[in-house]
């Protein structure tokens, strides 16, 4: 994978209703929640894209770039069509965008690596990550081939990551873990305090 060609992108643009607050802010062992994912993959791509709507505090890096959802509602279809809309209309050379949730504390750059390391570009404009029998629908690498298609469908109505991901064709490449989940994610209270607990187990 030519690393040059992919954009990396958060999508923090959801409500976060089930925790009640941004859960992208939210401070994990001192850390917000962003920055984790944040700083294990904004050296593996020259620029990463947040799309939020709210104002939001990150990492400082002159690598990161912010935008806003170019509408509401979409879910995270409409958040990855915004990431190829500022592609394009920045005049960016990306032919792929590689896209990550804002609520993943124990991902590591080497899942990414061993990701990438296992995508073959012929078989695919989609590929989603899974492990133990769950995919993983916001771990993707899209290509911008889809921006058309996805547009459309997003006018249409299409909201639903799995449904559209099975329309167009997805590839699924499979990341196994021994120990720490990398892709436990954070939804609500109760979660941040498992989290809490793996931290300090570790």
């Amino acid at each position: 994978m030519d690393h040059n060609k992919i954009l990396g992108v958060v999508l923090a643009g959801g409500k976060s209703q089930r925790f009640g607050q941004d859960k992208s802010q939210v401070k994990l062992q001192g850390k917000i929640l962003i920055d984790y994912i944040l700083s294990e993959i904004v050296d593996e791509f020259n620029e990463t894209l947040i799309v939020t709507n709210n104002l939001i505090n990150f990492m400082s890096s002159d690598k990161i770039f912010l935008t806003k959802d170019f509408k509401n509602g979409l879910g995270p279809l409409g958040g990855v069509f915004t990431a190829m809309k500022w592609v394009k209309e920045n005049n960016k050379k990306y032919n792929w965008i590689s896209t990550f949730p804002t609520d993943t504390p124990f991902f590591k750059k080497k899942e990414l690596k061993n990701f990438y390391k296992n995508i073959k570009i012929s078989d695919s404009k989609l590929f989603f990550i899974k492990s133990k029998k769950t995919r993983h629908n916001i771990f993707g690498l899209w290509s911008m081939d889809l921006m058309d298609q996805l547009e459309s469908d997003l006018l249409k109505g299409e909201r639903k990551v799995e449904l559209w991901a099975n329309s167009v064709g997805v590839s699924i490449i499979n990341i196994e873990y021994k120990k720490i989940d990398p892709f436990f994610n954070i939804n609500t209270k109760e979660d941040l305090e498992k989290a809490i607990k793996i931290m300090n187990n570790d």
